[in-house]
């Protein structure tokens, strides 16, 4: 089934591979952020929200599901602000849960009830390797560990219906951001490249790709899950992002 997809955070990175994807699988991708998409598609329509705010995300929420069939959701959207435990803030705290889990809350939230009555959704948050534990990373592990709990439940509750709840976790992905801090052919990106057992860091494709395989009509069957998506570095204990 092709339909209409909500990403939120597509402007660029992660977010930009995945909407690229659902867009060559023929969907209609409402990318949902701040920022226009940088990739112009005659099916792939931006609207504007700041999605940390619970007032804007859930009127963006409200028009959307008053316009469109959604079927698909990628919670994707999401901020990192690292620190150790002597610098970490209550308000980054605050910043982060709400655009990482209270803003991915609010969508299931506005976009479930029509799932369930069409019998058919699925849904999709993406959580980090972070979440297994990386110094620097108490308030972006704390809400990336809160999607994967959130998700679990929701999965059975929604499980009946035909609607699937699944999480996504990245290790080290190049994206720009990922790149600005660690340059290519810098001592600091060979690091993190040795840490990860296939050797590599990934691409926003791979991850793009995972999501894809959990939005598929034919998924049923799978719920509650969280695929780690991180070269082995979830194994061996080592990366993240």
């Amino acid at each position: 089934m092709q339909g209409v997809a909500v990403v939120t955070g597509a402007s660029s990175g992660i977010g930009e591979a995945i909407a690229r994807r659902l867009l060559d699988d023929g969907h209609t991708v409402v990318a949902l952020q701040r920022r226009p998409p940088r990739i112009q598609h005659e099916r792939l329509l931006h609207h504007a929200a700041d999605l940390a705010d619970s007032a804007s995300a859930a009127a963006a929420a409200r028009e959307i599901a008053e316009r469109f069939d959604v079927r698909y959701l990628v919670n994707n959207a999401g901020a990192n602000r690292p620190a150790l435990l002597e610098d970490a803030s209550v308000e980054d705290l605050d910043y982060v849960l709400a655009l990482n889990l209270r803003a991915a809350m609010i969508l299931i939230k506005a976009f479930a009830p029509a799932m369930r009555q069409a019998g058919f959704g699925r849904i999709v948050s993406m959580s980090s390797r972070a979440v297994l534990g990386k110094t620097s990373r108490t308030v972006y592990s704390a809400a990336k560990a809160g999607l994967i709990g959130m998700s679990r439940t929701l999965s059975l509750e929604l499980a009946g219906d035909g609607v699937t709840v699944n999480v996504v976790a990245p290790g080290p992905v190049a994206t720009e951001l990922f790149d600005n801090g660690h340059p290519i052919g810098s001592e600091k990106r060979q690091r993190v490249i040795d840490s990860v057992p296939v050797k590599r860091v990934g691409t926003p494709e791979d991850v793009a790709r995972a999501v894809a395989f959990l939005l598929a009509d034919d998924g049923g069957y799978i719920t509650g899950q969280t695929l780690f998506v991180c070269g082995g570095s979830s194994i061996s204990g080592t990366g993240g992002q």
